[in-house]
């Protein structure tokens, strides 16, 4: 898209947004059922796109793309009202007479930058989360997955509002320009390399964002576990999506002793998930092109490849592959691999692979999997990483009361349910006084002139105590404090001897 039509796309989203319209909660959920009933009906269109960009299988292009969507859509429906009112907070003993509550705002105009792994999801649930917020909305799917980009582009736009929510598309290129644009929030999914690009945009216009990035989410194994179960999830986390998921397991620590168990059971799940010739298989996804084909070939090069190694460049298929004896050093132990390779490096222990850990950017996952509860208490208290999932994989997404975000390079911020409401909306402190004689005379040492006497009245007026009270009891508080103080009023009338009837 050229620079001149992008600024008019933002134009027109900014004075939608002005028009106040977002901001109507009804308005909203009108939205929200139109996203809904777009994703019903074209189910079957979204999953045929998102095959044809990635060769994902059918259940993998339902599940964790449009039905995803449709589950982020209903808890938005359900909990909107009550997450829009107005929160009721705590106060101090001078404004306890008075009303403080945080207001929930949206920031503006959003722009939503989604990743090509998940096109679906990874575009339309922040959506999904801004809309909610009150926002209007920018969307720029990945160029990287063409088919299912033209089709949001083509498709939102019957659902939902035209001047309030907008489709944009472009390369690389015309994104560097987009993002030299002014926004009120920007949201990015996608590699840490270009998290900073965004990031730096962001800067020069001070633009909060949320940067959902990746990195290397290392797996710690003890001989503990069940190895028929553990490998079954471990490798369905590992190879859907053909490892492009951005919180799959990315290598294996274990000892020498749990790697000799290990690897027959590895051989053995495979075969019973994709055959003895798992490119075959319809329910194994391919690479996404040959630039990271052929990065993932070099990857392969180092250690001992002791299951799998065969690929086929005509169909962009590499074969699910572990491999062992691979060193710190080597080049699969310093990037991302975002593909089907598995590889194996052994420790002497728990502590040796935390010491790993730690050594490296803290990843968006950790996975642990074990049944002795001290090891699993000395990952969670003695590793920095975005989640943590013991004794399986990529299972934590689903459940929406968990936030989902990264730290340090593994990304900033989170999102998924209430957190994704919460990352689009900006949240307000507002202090509502009275002139009520008793908070007047609480809090009348505060003007001049000064005095010692005042000063100290005032700084044990203003001490921080236990709330004893929810905030939703401060009312109770006024009026109990209202009647004490007529009380003690009639009573100082009564015995001066004034007839206060």
């Amino acid at each position: 898209m050229a620079t001149a039509e992008f600024s008019k796309v933002l134009q027109k989203a900014r004075n939608a947004f002005k028009g106040g319209i977002t901001k109507n909660v009804d308005f909203r959920i009108q939205q929200l059922n139109n996203f809904y009933r777009m994703c019903v009906e074209n189910e079957q269109q979204l999953a045929a796109a998102v095959t044809q960009d990635l060769g994902k299988p059918t259940q993998e292009s339902i599940l964790f793309e449009v039905e995803f969507l449709l589950n982020d859509i209903r808890c938005m429906k359900q909990n909107i009202r009550n997450w829009v009112k107005p929160e009721p907070t705590e106060k101090n003993f001078i404004t306890l007479l008075d009303e403080t509550f945080i207001q929930k705002e949206p920031y503006g105009v959003v722009f939503i930058l989604g990743a090509w792994n998940y096109p679906v999801q990874l575009s339309l649930s922040p959506m999904v989360g801004a809309i909610t917020a009150g926002n209007c909305v920018i969307l720029k799917p990945s160029e990287l997955s063409p088919k299912t980009a033209d089709l949001m582009k083509t498709l939102l736009p019957k659902y939902l509002d035209k001047e309030c929510y907008h489709v944009v598309t472009g390369g690389p290129d015309e994104t560097v320009e987009m993002l030299k644009e002014e926004f009120d929030y920007i949201f990015y999914t996608g590699s840490t390399r270009v998290g900073q690009l965004v990031r730096d945009a962001a800067n020069k216009h001070l633009t909060p964002c949320t940067l959902e990035l990746g990195g290397k989410s290392p797996v710690y194994l003890d001989d503990s576990i069940n190895f028929d179960v553990a490998c079954k999830r471990l490798l369905w986390g590992k190879l859907i999506n053909a490892g492009q998921t951005c919180v799959a397991p990315d290598y294996l620590l274990c000892t020498e002793k749990v790697q000799e168990k290990l690897i027959p059971a590895l051989k053995k799940t495979l075969k019973e998930f994709y055959g003895e010739n798992p490119k075959v298989s319809k329910d194994l996804g391919r690479v996404l092109n040959e630039k990271h084909f052929n990065r993932l070939l070099g990857l392969m090069k180092h250690g001992d490849t002791v299951i799998g190694g065969e690929h086929d460049e005509s169909t962009r298929y590499i074969a699910p592959t572990v491999i062992k004896n691979v060193k710190l050093s080597d080049p699969i132990m310093q990037e991302e691999i975002f593909g089907p390779l598995f590889p194996i490096v052994t420790v002497d222990g728990p502590e040796e692979a935390i010491d790993i850990i730690n050594s490296k950017d803290k990843p968006l996952t950790l996975n642990v999997y074990s049944k002795q509860h001290d090891v699993i208490r000395k990952f969670i208290e003695n590793t920095s990483s975005g989640s943590v999932c013991v004794n399986d994989s990529i299972v934590n997404l689903s459940i929406d009361a968990l936030p989902f975000g990264g730290v340090g390079k593994s990304g900033i911020g989170a999102y998924h349910g209430k957190y994704s409401f919460d990352t689009f909306s900006h949240k307000k402190a507002v202090l509502i006084r009275n002139y009520s004689m008793l908070g007047e005379k609480l809090g009348e040492a505060r003007y001049p002139p000064y005095s010692p006497a005042n000063q100290k009245y005032l700084r044990k007026l203003l001490k921080k105590r236990p709330n004893l009270l929810p905030p939703h009891m401060d009312y109770v508080a006024m009026f109990l404090l209202g009647v004490s103080f007529a009380v003690i009023v009639k009573v100082i009338l009564h015995f001066s001897g004034v007839n206060y009837f």
